[in-house]
């Protein structure tokens, strides 16, 4: 805005007005009082109303011009500082002067917060405010820890100290408002820093970490983190964030090796560091003398440069005057390649927060070693355990950037646990009994919920590429990785079985090895920070992996797979499938699929290392390696071991064979700018380079073609070419698998079934697989037939008797007809066309080998016990429903009668659930393992039985009882039905006694063995008798039955796969074998117990012998209408089959 004399004012001349009034308003300093300062009549109402101007102002309207105009009209410094000044600080009972120091702080508070830049929300004020605001915070630091009037943090201290001794359930809202307003100012106070590309005008020593540390101490600051942080969760709960911010800006980037140095040790660091520079300088300059320029060097140098294709090169400069080396150089400098400026990625944000390199001086390093000392002896455990469980629980209070945080000073804190020790260790005396304390004192960092939210924050960091985030947890992983393997090292037995326990968790999830890989080999421009963390973290979790798997042979892992593949797979098996409805809901395979996602295997750490032997992971070591210049002793020696690894111990050193990597080695060694020589980690490179070359030209002598391969990146089947010569030998693991079997809806007639299926065959207008069905089955008719009429004609030799009668011809004198496919889409659809596959079985036809697993190549043949005639009534069945195909209701088509069989479930090896049955089975298991022990009677049930379906059977029930339809009253029907069902149970656990009571066999039973013996052989002789009298009356000995034991003609309703009923059925003689025989003419299993609850009535017989019927279920028993009844003459059973 224009002012009146030709100047622009970036601040609305009104708002500038009224801050200046309430700012004149609030005091002065008084000439007549020693220059104290005096309040305003309405000081308390002033603040309040420049808090309010700043809350409604500033942070409503998104703009800065309170904050800009109170910067300028300097009411910090010159009026809020001295207004704290003049409250004693033994003055505890003054609470006017306690309510103008919390208005001080609730200004200042919103003064110092930290500002950033939000794309979003940044206007046009932001810019023009923003440096000079940031500036002014600088100020408002400098002036807060350095002034002389008073204690500024320690006031702030006590203006929180009445809230903080209330007990936390007597605490009000504004208590916890008070508690917070100051945390945030001691954490304003510490984040405050000068911008690092903004002059500092003013002296730096002020506001620089050393003078925040000493003010943290002086003014009593440090009491009172700890004093919060070791009674987290108890009178404080949602502080813990504020408190972790506060030590995080404290303790960021300090040198934890420096911080437990004594003063002389610091000193002897700092010489030698300082001499190290002085080399690497001199250095310097005996190469810049040697290929210096001249004093002609002012006169401008232009040289024309042939190279070897014979073309010319234009090179400016006086160095490509000193050798062909220098002019080389010059020319590939020229040809750098200067990608376009990027946006600023999350990496320089995240650099941004953690800022430079702390310069801590001698007071500032003793003072924060006792804090920290302090905080793990006392704090540590309660703050970081309940941050974790905040984070984990997402509290409300909890930001995004404190996981973060949290991750970094975990790290931080163990490494510097570690230094602390082995700075006590080598301190103590070598004859001193006296043990390094445990690893107690971070044990909240070391359990397995803070590895779940590790390795959730690593995932999620991962997934959504935020990278400083990752490259914390990666500091983290690793200094857990490292604490645990100082752990299993101490004297202390408990620390050594904590940490096996450690690390076996931490190496039993193959999740996590997955993604330490995929982390350090998709590196691409993250940021120094995060290949450092990256190649730290592949480097140690190898090497004490490695250690662990030796002592520990037997080690498991555990991996997720993904469970979709099967369901994939199936659906693709049956791509030319059924539409059918019951496809769509797959909701009961999810808990099938979700057995199939754990697997455990045996661990192979050669295997598992091969994994970081891929070019990206050698590509990120080769990024870190061009920073040699720059590196430590350390990270040299990281990379050196890595790059070893890789040559000689996987024998991959092909993947180190490239232009770019060789030149790397060679220039670390003899080019122009090399490792110090003085170095410790010189002599390893050296020889490692020399041993890689080495391979490197013999491996040239043996495959000239890597000659060209030097110049690209190399996949593994590259690499395996080049290290073997020949290419790597794949066995493929997947089978294709057959179409899925389909089954009938509505019919079980085969007439009805055949026409069916050659319906979808031609709706789908595949009529050639009909046309290739009847050729076979005419082949094999005709061939069958040939076979039986040459068979007919020749003379039997043992053919005695009448001529006249035809002579049947044994199914099993045919040989199977191989049913061939007659072209390769044939073949396919045989494997594929569920369609075609289920007229084939329809037709008889069946694989020839049945018990091994299908393949496309498999044979299928017309079996042997098919004859002529039968083949013939298929074809005739075939040919009908091709000219008369079946008709259905109007949108209905052949196909819509089909559906997929249901497979059999294969339960895993660890589900222990039996979940296919329903609640009347798992009652009988219930009672069944309650009766029968180890070794007793085992229930048993056909994989492909059906289970009762009991709404059916209600609704039947109905159906016949009009009364029982009618009844409105449903609950009471439900209630008798439960009943009914509970004594049915009842009766049958008394059953199931009964048999229990015979398995055990007590001493006073041994007298009863000679009237057993003689039962059974009264019953023996009366058989011989009967036997005898058979034979006398000419009667067929095998149509004479054993006369069953019981009162009534009624017979016993015995489940023929019921292993109770059937021992009952024994043990009465009730039992035939012809009743044990289904309708097809094939033997029931009598290990089943699903086809016998099909069977409704259920006979129980008493202690004498007399059948009690099970009257609920009576009317469900079906009309043996198949059956003929049984005759019985004298007491015996006629045409009974027990004698065959």
């Amino acid at each position: 805005m224009e002012m009146p004399d030709g100047t622009t004012d970036i601040v609305h001349p009104e708002v500038r007005a009224h801050i200046n009034s309430l700012v004149s308003a609030l005091g002065g300093i008084s000439a007549d009082d020693d220059g104290r300062y005096n309040l305003g009549d309405d000081a308390l109402e002033v603040l309040r109303d420049l808090k309010k101007w700043i809350r409604f102002y500033d942070e409503k309207t998104n703009r800065m011009d309170v904050a800009r105009c109170i910067a300028e009209a300097n009411l910090i410094d010159g009026d809020l500082l001295p207004i704290l000044a003049t409250w004693p600080e033994n003055s505890t009972d003054n609470k006017f002067r306690s309510r103008i120091a919390l208005a001080c702080f609730e200004i200042m508070v919103p003064l110092t917060w930290p500002m950033e830049r939000d794309p979003e929300q940044t206007t046009v004020n932001h810019h023009r405010h923003m440096p000079a605001l940031q500036l002014a915070q600088v100020g408002y630091k400098r002036s807060i820890i350095n002034f002389d009037g008073a204690r500024i943090l320690h006031a702030a201290a006590r203006v929180a100290l009445p809230a903080m001794a209330a007990p936390i359930g007597e605490r009000t809202p504004r208590d916890q408002g008070i508690i917070k307003l100051v945390l945030f100012f001691l954490r304003n106070v510490a984040m405050i820093e000068p911008q690092p590309n903004v002059k500092y005008e003013g002296e730096e020593s002020q506001i620089s970490r050393s003078a925040t540390i000493d003010a943290f101490s002086y003014q009593d600051i440090f009491m009172v983190l700890l004093t919060i942080a070791s009674n987290m969760g108890e009178d404080f709960r949602t502080e813990d964030v504020t408190i972790m911010e506060i030590i995080y800006h404290l303790v960021k980037r300090v040198d934890v090796k420096k911080l437990f140095m004594s003063e002389q040790q610091v000193n002897k660091a700092k010489a030698d560091e300082l001499s190290v520079m002085m080399g690497k300088e001199n250095a310097m300059l005996k190469a810049q003398n040697r290929k210096g320029p001249t004093r002609h060097n002012r006169f401008g140098t232009v040289i024309w440069v042939k190279r070897a294709d014979g073309k010319m090169t234009a090179v400016s400069g006086q160095e490509a005057l000193v050798d062909v080396a220098s002019r080389r150089k010059k020319m590939d400098e020229t040809k750098k390649f200067r990608p376009p400026r990027k946006a600023r990625s999350k990496t320089d944000s995240h650099m941004k927060d953690l800022g430079e390199l702390p310069k801590l001086d001698a007071r500032a390093y003793s003072q924060l070693r006792s804090f920290v000392e302090e905080f793990l002896d006392a704090g540590f455990n309660p703050l970081f355990e309940h941050v974790r469980k905040s984070i984990d629980r997402e509290a409300s209070h909890v930001l995004s950037y404190h996981r973060r945080q949290f991750l970094y000073l975990v790290a931080w804190f163990l490494e510097a646990e570690r230094t602390r020790k082995s700075s006590q260790r080598a301190s103590a005396p070598k004859n001193s009994a006296e043990e390094v304390s445990s690893f107690n004192l971070v044990a909240a960092v070391l359990n397995q919920s803070t590895f779940i939210t590790l390795n959730r924050t690593m995932t999620q960091a991962w997934e959504h590429k935020d990278w400083p985030e990752l490259t914390a947890s990666m500091r983290c992983l690793t200094q857990i990785l490292l604490t645990v393997q100082e752990m299993s090292h101490s004297p202390n037995e408990d620390d050594q079985e904590i940490a096996e326990n450690t690390l076996s968790r931490l190496f039993y999830e193959d999740a996590m090895h997955d993604l330490i890989a995929n982390v350090v080999r998709q590196y691409k421009e993250q940021g120094f920070d995060y290949l450092d963390a990256a190649t730290e973290l592949t480097h140690h979790f190898l090497r004490i992996l490695e250690a662990y798997s030796k002592q520990n042979v037997d080690m498991q892992v555990r991996s997720r797979r993904r469970t979709r593949r099967k369901k994939k797979a199936a659906k693709e098996a049956s791509a030319d499938g059924e539409g059918d409805e019951d496809e769509a809901d797959d909701s009961g395979d999810d808990e099938k699929n979700a057995e199939l996602t754990i697997k455990e295997r045996k661990f192979d750490f050669r295997r598992f290392s091969a994994r970081f032997t891929p070019q990206g992971v050698v590509d990120t070591f080769v990024a870190f390696t061009k920073f040699y210049k720059d590196l430590s002793d350390e990270q040299l020696k990281r990379a050196h071991r890595y790059f070893y690894r890789v040559a000689f111990k996987h024998d991959a050193s092909v993947m180190l064979f490239r232009v770019d990597i060789v030149h790397l080695l060679h220039e670390m060694v003899k080019g122009p700018e090399p490792l110090d020589k003085a170095s410790s980690m010189y002599k390893e490179w050296e020889e490692l380079a020399k041993q890689i070359l080495r391979k490197c030209f013999k491996k040239i002598d043996e495959r000239p073609a890597l000659l060209i391969e030097m110049l690209f990146s190399k996949i593994s089947s590259t690499a395996h070419y080049l290290e073997y010569g020949f290419e790597k030998q794949t066995i493929s693991t997947s089978r294709p698998r057959p179409a899925a079997d389909l089954e009938f809806k509505y019919t079980e007639d085969r007439e009805q079934q055949i026409a069916i299926a050659v319906g979808v065959l031609l709706d789908k207008s595949q009529s050639d697989h009909i046309a290739w069905v009847k050729t076979i089955l005419t082949n094999a008719e005709q061939e069958r037939r040939a076979l039986a009429a040459a068979e007919d004609i020749l003379p039997s030799v043992e053919a005695t008797g009448d001529h006249d009668e035809p002579v049947d011809k044994p199914a099993d004198s045919f040989m199977p007809y191989t049913a061939r496919p007659d072209n390769d889409a044939r073949q396919a659809a045989m494997f594929k066309n569920p369609h075609l596959r289920l007229l084939m079985r329809l037709a008889g036809l069946e694989r020839l080998a049945p018990t091994l697993d299908e393949s496309p190549d498999s044979l299928w043949v017309v079996p042997a016990s098919a004859t002529p005639d039968q083949l013939r009534e298929t074809l005739d069945l075939i040919n009908k429903a091709e000219f008369s195909p079946p008709v259905f209701e109007e949108g209905v088509l052949a196909e819509h009668q089909l559906r997929r069989k249901t497979a059999t479930r294969k339960k895993a090896q660890y589900d222990d659930n039996n979940d296919d049955d329903d609640d009347e089975e798992e009652d009988g298991d219930v009672a069944n393992a309650a009766l029968f022990p180890a070794g007793g009677p085992t229930e048993r049930k056909v994989v492909d039985g059906k289970k009762k379906k009991k709404k059916k059977r209600m609704r039947k029930r109905r159906e016949r009882d009009p009364a029982a339809s009618g009844s409105d009253d449903d609950d009471d029907d439900d209630d008798a039905a439960r009943a009914r069902a509970r004594a049915r149970r009842e009766r049958e656990r008394a059953k199931l006694e009964k048999i229990k009571s015979q398995l055990y066999v007590a001493a006073s039973d041994d007298e009863t063995d000679d009237e057993r013996d003689a039962a059974f052989f009264a019953r023996e002789e009366a058989q011989r008798t009967r036997m005898a009298r058979a034979v006398a009356a000419g009667v067929d000995v095998s149509e004479v039955a054993v006369p069953a034991a019981r009162k009534e003609p009624q017979s016993i309703a015995v489940g023929d796969d019921d292993d109770d009923d059937v021992l009952l059925a024994d043990i009465h003689g009730a039992g035939t074998d012809e009743e044990n025989e289904d309708d097809n003419g094939e033997e029931a299993s009598a290990s089943s117990s699903q086809e016998g609850r099909k069977r409704k009535g259920s006979g129980v017989v008493d202690a004498d012998g007399d059948v009690e019927m099970d009257d609920e279920d009576e009317d469900d028993l079906p009309v043996p209408s198949a059956r003929p009844r049984k005759r019985i003459k004298g007491g015996f059973v006629m045409e009974s089959s027990d004698e065959e």
